[in-house]
């Protein structure tokens, strides 16, 4: 996982945010903004990876922090960045999960469908964060 350019709006972008209590719903309810966002922008090629690499974010946070949750989608010309940003101090380290668990693959997924992606530690918790090139 990376860190993200320091200047994040070199490049023209619209930001979409929702806030949501860290609970069981707020997987749907942040993958489902991210998706509909995207296919109202004529984007809808990469809703599903969205999705699910957003999913997966928000589900870390309410497993691991029990957070509410602040969700950032920037749509620029060349590329979407999805952050997500808890209250929790612990960096997460992705990692290949073992066969037989049944879980762990989350940070894993978003690795290996997104362009690039990271974390980002913020005055309060930090964001993770991963993009998509259009």
């Amino acid at each position: 996982m990376g860190v993200p350019p320091h200047d994040l709006t070199s490049d023209r972008q619209d930001t979409y945010t929702l806030f949501t209590p860290g609970n069981a719903h707020s997987a749907k309810i942040c993958r489902d903004f991210v998706q509909r966002t995207l296919e109202t922008l004529g984007l809808g090629h990469l809703g599903d990876t969205a999705a699910l690499c957003t999913s997966e974010l928000v589900t870390n946070v309410h497993q691991h922090t029990k957070s509410d949750v602040h969700l950032r989608a920037a749509v620029a010309t060349t590329h979407v960045r999805i952050a997500v940003y808890d209250d929790g101090d612990q960096l997460p380290t992705p990692r290949r999960p073992d066969a037989e668990e049944e879980g762990g693959r989350g940070l894993f997924l978003v690795t290996a469908l997104s362009d690039v992606c990271g974390v980002t530690p913020v005055s309060a918790g930090k964001g993770v964060w991963f993009q998509l090139n259009r």
